[in-house]
């Protein structure tokens, strides 16, 4: 893993407009779906982002490849000649990232407030997506073939028909499928195998980076520890840097490097695998380790039970947004919001009174996690 930053997320936010109809006239609310987030994926590096449903995990996800716009915020691409901000871009840096893509535009002033139209589709091969259900993301009317290769063709990476015709062979052998079937439509395979081909088309393009959004939460357990062994392979030989979005904690543990735990759109903690499983600093990433299963039939299992619901990201309560239900809330928590603050090195969280817990858990490393 290489300790060259990637992607830099600063104050990131994603708000979407709720409209009441009335009697009289509508109103309009804001639901912050992402509030200020920040921080780094590097390299080489997978980055792992944990939650309840409805957190903000797919929604940052989706803000850093410009599938939906962010409201707000930085997302800073380190290129090898430059850098770019994939959340706004225009004037000096419109020019600057022109250079950087080697891109070719149309003679004349080129008016984008953000990286949008033309420019967007030709970046979007440095970025890439694996979906959550490998059957709904595969057009059945295509051959395998053609869905490999179809971000090259759209994209602009290649247009010759052998280039991308090798191209599609070498990342299918690297994703463990057969030349056989490239011939074949989705319907012919099963789960693990459809997710070997959103996974083969994703980095088809060979991109930088790839968010992997709950992309093994469909399959089962013998199938999903293939597709980490799959990801963490293709890392090594291609030096690719994900963001990992899941709910299971032990599929996480297995494939991160770093960890964010989000709730109710903010970082209450990130940190490095170790540290974050089996020294918790924050009470809401406590319960959710405390609630993971473990594959020791001898180990106790004593989940903490949080009382009450996830808050309603519209109305949001003040001060620190857990402290409804936190065992451990004092008067402050609720006036005041926590600072982020880095509490041990590369361990950074949002708690009042982190340094008064002591969360330590049994080492029981997971096999195979990366280094």
């Amino acid at each position: 893993m290489s300790g060259e930053t990637l992607i830099e997320v600063r104050g990131l936010e994603v708000r979407f407009p709720i409209v009441k109809k009335g009697l009289l006239r509508n109103e309009t609310t804001e639901l912050r779906a992402v509030d200020g987030v920040s921080f780094d994926i590097r390299r080489g590096e997978t980055v792992g982002l944990v939650g309840e449903s409805g957190s903000g995990k797919t929604t940052i996800g989706r803000a850093i490849l410009r599938a939906i716009d962010p409201t707000a915020g930085q997302v800073i691409y380190h290129g090898d000649e430059g850098d770019v901000d994939v959340a706004h871009l225009e004037g000096d840096e419109l020019r600057k990232f022109r250079r950087h893509m080697q891109m070719v535009f149309k003679e004349g002033p080129v008016e984008l407030s953000s990286l949008a139209g033309e420019a967007l589709r030709l970046f979007r091969p440095r970025m890439s997506l694996v979906f959550q259900d490998p059957y709904s993301s595969l057009n059945p009317r295509m051959t395998v073939r053609d869905i490999i290769a179809e971000p090259l063709i759209a994209g602009g990476v290649m247009r010759d028909r052998a280039a991308i015709d090798a191209r599609v062979r070498e990342i299918a052998a690297r994703c463990k499928l057969n030349l056989e079937h490239l011939r074949r439509f989705p319907h012919a395979f099963s789960g693990g195998q459809r997710q070997r081909i959103c996974i083969a088309r994703a980095l088809a393009a060979r991109p930088d980076f790839v968010v992997c959004d709950e992309s093994v939460s469909a399959l089962d357990v013998s199938i999903q520890a293939e597709i980490v062994n799959l990801l963490k392979d293709l890392q090594a030989e291609m030096g690719v840097s994900f963001l990992f979005i899941a709910h299971d904690l032990s599929v996480v543990a297995q494939i991160s490097h770093r960890v964010g735990v989000l709730y109710v759109g903010k970082f209450v903690e990130y940190a490095p695998t170790d540290a974050l499983f089996f020294n918790p600093r924050h009470p809401y990433t406590h319960a959710l380790l405390s609630a993971a299963p473990q594959a020791d039939p001898d180990a106790e299992f004593d989940p903490i039970r949080l009382e009450g619901e996830i808050p309603n990201p519209l109305a949001a309560p003040p001060g620190c947004r857990f402290h409804t239900r936190c065992p451990h809330a004092r008067p402050r928590c609720a006036l005041e919001e926590p600072e982020w603050r880095e509490v041990a090195p590369q361990h950074h969280v949002a708690c009042h009174y982190a340094e008064d817990f002591d969360f330590t858990r049994p080492r029981r490393a997971p096999q195979g996690r990366p280094a």
